[in-house]
């Protein structure tokens, strides 16, 4: 029988990895110089034992890893696996499927059909609309677009599938100001560029203004492409689709909407008003490792145009093995050989439920709010943005008389610093309004009530530590 010493031991090292994400600091400790020196070194001319490479592989990697998993990680949107999911993702790397077709792996075909099903009924979305399971959201972005970018041009008479883009009609993109950069990328990937894109004027709330969009779609003559957001990366604002969607498609654009994580809010009955409207949208775009907490890399696109989107993905050849009567995925996505990624998606739906899903976006909305609120009343600290899902902003203020916007930057920098270095909670930083802010994102299912409390009480340690520290240099 086959050796799996390498595979019992990563096991133990999965089960105490995850099993120590409650006490073990957030931060990663290693530094750049000791992980490359751990790591590096020249490609030995003989290969190791697989054991052997398992064992240096652990011993190298200590302290470099985040704690992104666990419950007291609020920096960016990240999840943490849900227990089903990860066995399932494990299970999809043990089975070793390529799951471009059903003739390579008629389980994957079929379970990615099933939950492509069930994402599109959970998110009350056109049940008649085409899918696809990429590695991400940039990816599903891609997927999207480009169905959109040939749709829009056929409109137009010009088959891009055919003649390329040399020639077209020029495709204008509209979006908001405050667009997440996987747009741009997209963009550029798809040969559009980037001076396609024109910014709309978002409001003070960080919704598409309707009458900037009206006065950009007046008069347009060419193909365009409005891409609209469900929930920003900073506020987790969402543009008004039930006002924005009927303008724009009265003047034939094909309306895609970013909802990397915010489109899982129409799962939730307390958060779903914020996505009225969203259904009338042309395509969609969300990540499934982040709300519904599944491994890296998982990204879903949805699209209501099933001719657009398999006509811009499909492939054909001699050697492959189309089934009519099943779902071949490489008609849907950008790739040829791919992981069967929405194994571990339809593993984490049965375990959750409709009710599990409502459960986790309500659970972590309510932890970030107290996050926030409670953060910002801390002495020296302010509230810039009061949550409404679950992302919110605090700022830091120098103490110091006649201190100035950028005194106030560079503390709130440093106290976002000190709390990631305390280990016991970990933050990022952005720019909101001109103004720098300690991001909180919370999506992850092992958050918890003590979770929060343990992450305020850090950020209470980084503030007296820094008051103390000021009161000494003045001393001096």
């Amino acid at each position: 029988m086959q050796n799996l010493e390498s595979l019992d031991l990563a096991w133990s090292a999965a089960k105490e990895w995850l099993s120590g994400l409650d006490e073990r600091p957030v931060r990663a400790a290693a530094s750049l110089e000791s992980l490359r020196s751990r790591l590096g070194g020249p490609l030995q001319s003989t290969g190791a034992p697989s054991r052997e490479v398992i064992e240096h592989l652990l011993q190298a990697t200590k302290e470099g890893l985040h704690g992104s998993a666990g419950g007291r990680f609020f920096a960016w949107v990240i999840g943490g696996s849900l227990q089903s999911a990860l066995a399932a993702d494990w299970l999809t790397s043990a089975w070793d499927q390529n799951a471009a077709l059903y003739a390579c792996s008629p389980v994957a075909s079929v379970i990615e059909e099933v939950a492509g099903r069930w994402i599109l009924d959970l998110l009350d979305l056109p049940q008649d609309a085409s899918f696809a399971f990429t590695t991400g959201c940039q990816l599903a972005h891609f997927t999207c677009l480009a169905s959109a970018r040939a749709a829009v041009l056929e409109k137009a008479g010009w088959n891009v599938n055919e003649d390329g883009l040399f020639g077209a009609p020029k495709i204008r993109v509209l979006t908001s100001e405050h667009r997440h950069g996987s747009i741009d990328r997209a963009v550029r990937f798809l040969g559009l560029g980037n001076k396609s894109i024109e910014s709309v004027a978002a409001d003070r709330n960080g919704r598409m203004e309707s009458a900037a969009l009206r006065a950009a779609l007046h008069n347009a003559q060419q193909p365009t492409i409005l891409v609209l957001s469900a929930a920003d990366l900073n506020i987790a604002a969402f543009d008004p689709f039930e006002e924005i969607i009927p303008l724009a498609q009265q003047a034939g654009s094909w309306v895609h909407v970013d909802g990397a994580f915010g489109l899982f809010s129409r799962a939730s009955g307390k958060f779903r008003h914020l996505t009225a409207g969203i259904e009338q949208a042309d395509s969609w775009a969300t990540d499934a490792h982040k709300w519904l907490n599944v491994p890296f890399d998982c990204g879903i696109a949805i699209v209501r145009d099933r001719a657009a989107h398999r006509n811009a993905m499909t492939i054909s050849a001699s050697y492959i093995a189309a089934d009519s009567n099943a779902r071949d995925q490489i008609d849907w996505n950008p790739e040829w050989s791919r992981r069967a990624r929405g194994i571990p998606v339809y593993a984490a739906l049965r375990e959750l439920g409709r009710e599990g899903v409502a459960d986790l976006v309500e659970r972590t909305s309510r932890h970030c709010l107290r996050l926030v609120t409670e953060i910002g009343k801390l002495p020296g600290a302010q509230m810039l943005w009061e949550p409404r899902l679950n992302q919110g902003l605090v700022r830091f203020l120098d103490q110091r008389p006649g201190a100035t916007d950028g005194d106030h930057d560079r503390t709130t920098d440093r106290i976002v610093a000190a709390v990631n270095a305390d280990g016991e909670a970990f933050f990022s930083t952005t720019t909101w309004r001109g103004l720098r802010a300690m991001r909180v994102s919370v999506v992850n299912w092992r958050t918890s009530d003590r979770d929060v409390e343990r992450a305020i009480a850090a950020v209470k340690r980084a503030l007296a530590r820094t008051d103390s520290e000021s009161e000494t240099v003045t001393a001096d």
